[in-house]
């Protein structure tokens, strides 16, 4: 079994920490080493080292190669540009399919927390023998706890099987980002699990779902493989640059019949850290609980996250569900429920020509 990291996000809802130049996965938000370190480590605990691939931009490749310099050069697959997650997991297919197309093969996201490091790595194992054994897409989802619009959801379609205390369920269908209020009703319902992004089959059946769902994409794939075996980096830049900036949950997953995938459901303490709120959501412990990093004190205050330097005192009085960031040059303050919604805020930055913040 492979895995490929996915390293090539930008994480603008936990600006003004994470930058175009320097994303969330590369900050040390849980603990001393960055989330991208830590997910790296993890997967040590059921692959060898050189199973694990890298998928990111060029961008961030010196980043990358700063906190994981024993990675070697081939263990790096550079996307030509970012064009989000369905042209970069295909680039990264069609890498891994020309030494190992029909192996087993995961996507997992750098910037994700993980409690239950055994059991998280458990359903992986579990994804790759399911996938040799049925062919079929395998995915993970958990258990929604709130109307969260800034995740996919998984319906299900009735119980599959359950092996070594995992459950596997069927598929029914995939809705990316529902509105709150669709959001709340799957909550209600019963059968809908978050989609954690950990989609595993093998390289040639992800580029065959990608040929069949977008055969113009699916074409480009095919040029540059051909491309590839005749090392024009030019020439694969130009077919890259014409695919279309879109996610693999829209370009596939939206569209994937229920008979080609199978559902492990997910308990191992998962969070994605897609915001400030679901950050200070991971690390409370109890109600009214305030979260506070850096010189910071709090006085009648609750239930709000704070992070700053030991060179400056930030005070909190009679305040609560507040989000304060502080950095050398922005300062954020915002609620927590509206934290979830900062590209709002980035995208008036950019219209305001203030992108030396971005």
């Amino acid at each position: 079994m492979k895995a490929i990291i996915l390293c090539g996000g930008s994480g603008t809802r936990l600006w003004p920490m994470s930058r175009k130049t320097y994303p969330k996965q590369f900050l040390p938000l849980l603990g001393q080493t960055s989330l991208l370190y830590q997910t790296y480590e993890r997967l040590l605990g059921l692959l060898q080292k050189e199973d694990i691939f890298i998928s990111t931009s060029p961008e961030l490749v010196r980043l990358v190669q700063n906190e994981l310099p024993n990675i070697k050069q081939d263990q790096l697959i550079i996307e030509p540009e970012r064009r989000d997650t369905g042209p970069a997991m295909g680039y990264a297919a069609l890498y891994l399919a020309k030494s190992y197309p029909d192996e087993p093969c995961v996507f997992i996201p750098s910037d994700h927390a993980i409690r239950q490091v055994d059991q998280f790595l458990a359903c992986l194992a579990l994804a790759g023998s399911l996938v040799e054994e049925t062919g079929k897409l395998l995915d993970i989802g958990v258990h929604p706890t709130f109307p969260n619009t800034m995740l996919g959801y998984t319906r299900l379609n009735g119980w599959f099987d359950t092996r070594d205390n995992i459950e596997i369920f069927r598929f029914a269908a995939h809705v990316e980002k529902p509105n709150e209020k669709t959001a709340i009703q799957y909550l209600q319902a019963g059968n809908y699990l978050w989609h954690a992004s950990y989609y595993t089959w093998t390289p040639r059946k992800f580029l065959q779902a990608i040929n069949y769902y977008h055969p113009v994409i699916g074409q480009g794939f095919k040029e540059i493989e051909l491309e590839f075996k005749q090392g024009h980096k030019d020439h694969i830049q130009k077919i890259y640059a014409t695919f279309p900036k879109i996610s693999f949950d829209y370009l596939i997953t939206e569209k994937l019949a229920s008979d080609d995938v199978l559902i492990l459901r997910g308990d191992f303490g998962w969070s994605d850290i897609g915001s400030w709120k679901t950050l200070y959501d991971y690390l409370v412990s109890e109600t009214g609980e305030n979260i506070m990093q850096g010189c910071v004190v709090s006085k009648n205050s609750e239930s709000s996250f704070v992070i700053g330097s030991e060179k400056k005192l930030i005070a909190l009085f009679g305040v609560k569900d507040l989000v304060v960031i502080d950095t050398k040059d922005a300062l954020l303050i915002t609620s927590r429920e509206k934290s979830s919604e900062l590209k709002e805020l980035l995208q008036h930055l950019e219209n305001s020509k203030q992108n030396q913040f971005l």
